[in-house]
């Protein structure tokens, strides 16, 4: 099997299209019957994509977050859970990688796990009492010291990825001292269990059920960071939610193109596409993308190109990229869905699984109303200074 490391970016980008083409076969089974999709996660590690975004220094791809950003949009056009799904293991290890926020041997165990055997990591923070960790809720989950272990109790939800994680950096609440921990569980560790709970509307196949802990038991070191609840740094990774539901968006915009251009009623003549009603949405629809991607990887560019202290200050911009590209591709599926016309609620219809699925991302962070406030500062701080 050839491998994505192996490449060039071409090459890169040719494999990873010709890889996702695969999932739409069975992108509609596994939304109807909420189920996983183990192979395409199969075909993920074949490929060697978990490990094409951990550093170069640490024996990874080493690529781009505007490529990375190009991959992930590519697997959502074919399935669009399975690319929010693998898009949180993808930012995260890219993140840590470049940030270097655990000790560096804790790092590298788990970059070589992924190397090696395709291993996935995601956060748990999400739980039902405290809702959106970006809220600023303290965790229930806790945390015990017990000589040199720690004792960890809790329920996460929303723990996407949950059927094949082997990482969960799980945040829990210190006991003793009322901080707020991220620690590393080994989901094989006694005591861990998954409560298939997952039955939302939207993104059915992304296996985000519950993540139980029952006096897990883990190393001292598996203490890798503290955190203050609700703020967190710019992270460029995060685009990889915008990314998916772009690439969701533009699915929708082939099956409306296809199906005006092949469509014609007995009542004209030629297809629906000449109709001038239909290209005026056609058009919004193009101009929208156009915009979205525009937007994306310019953004995208930018976070590689700058420093440290320049990627600080990138908040807003980041927030501003999620928040206009999910209500972007939010308002090409439903175009496409007029285009298309009745047709498009069929439950054999790709649109209306697009159209559940693009609007699980006015949920994921961050949230419209925190970016709008977060503008709204930026400018009056940059305006008036």
């Amino acid at each position: 099997m050839e491998k994505l490391q192996n490449l060039d970016f071409r090459g890169r980008i040719s494999l990873m299209e010709e890889t996702a083409k695969q999932f739409k076969e069975t992108a509609r089974e596994h939304d109807e019957n909420a189920t996983f999709p183990f192979e395409n996660f199969e075909k993920l590690k074949a490929i060697g994509y978990p490990s094409l975004s951990i550093p170069k220094v640490y024996g990874g791809g080493g690529i781009s977050l505007a490529e990375l950003m190009k991959h992930q949009e590519t697997i959502a056009k074919y399935d669009g859970a399975t690319a929010l799904s693998i898009g949180w293991h993808m930012g995260i290890i890219m993140d840590l990688g470049e940030k270097k926020t655990w000790e560096e041997e804790k790092y590298k165990k788990v970059a070589a796990d992924v190397i090696e055997n395709g291993a996935l990591i995601n956060n748990l923070a999400t739980e039902p009492a405290t809702g959106s960790p970006t809220r600023g809720g303290r965790p229930e989950t806790t945390a015990v010291k017990d000589g040199d272990t720690w004792i960890l109790n809790g329920r996460k939800t929303f723990a996407t990825l949950s059927p094949v994680l082997k990482y969960a950096s799980v945040s829990a609440t210190i006991e003793d001292t009322g901080e707020v921990g991220d620690f590393i569980v080994d989901t094989e560790l006694e005591g861990v269990s998954v409560d298939e709970t997952w039955n939302s509307v939207a993104m059915r196949a992304s296996g985000s059920h519950d993540f139980i802990m029952k006096n897990v038991r883990v190393k001292e070191e598996d203490l890798v960071s503290y955190r203050t609840p609700g703020k967190k740094d710019p992270s460029g990774w995060l685009l990889h939610i915008p990314a998916c539901y772009l690439g969701i968006a533009k699915a929708a915009q082939k099956a409306a193109v296809d199906f005006a251009s092949t469509y014609s009623p007995n009542s004209i003549k030629g297809t629906i596409s000449e109709l001038p009603n239909v290209q005026e949405k056609l058009g919004r629809i193009e101009m929208a993308v156009m915009e979205a991607d525009a937007f994306l990887y310019t953004i995208a560019k930018e976070w590689d190109d700058v420093d440290h202290e320049k990627r600080e200050e990138m908040g807003p911009k980041l927030g501003a990229v999620k928040t206009s590209i999910v209500n972007k591709a939010v308002d090409i599926v439903d175009l496409s869905m007029r285009v298309v016309g009745a047709k498009s609620l069929d439950a054999d219809n790709e649109l209306q699984r697009h159209y559940r699925n693009v609007r699980a991302g006015l949920h994921n962070p961050p949230m419209d109303d925190m970016v709008i406030i977060n503008l709204a500062e930026s400018s009056i701080k940059r305006i008036g200074e």
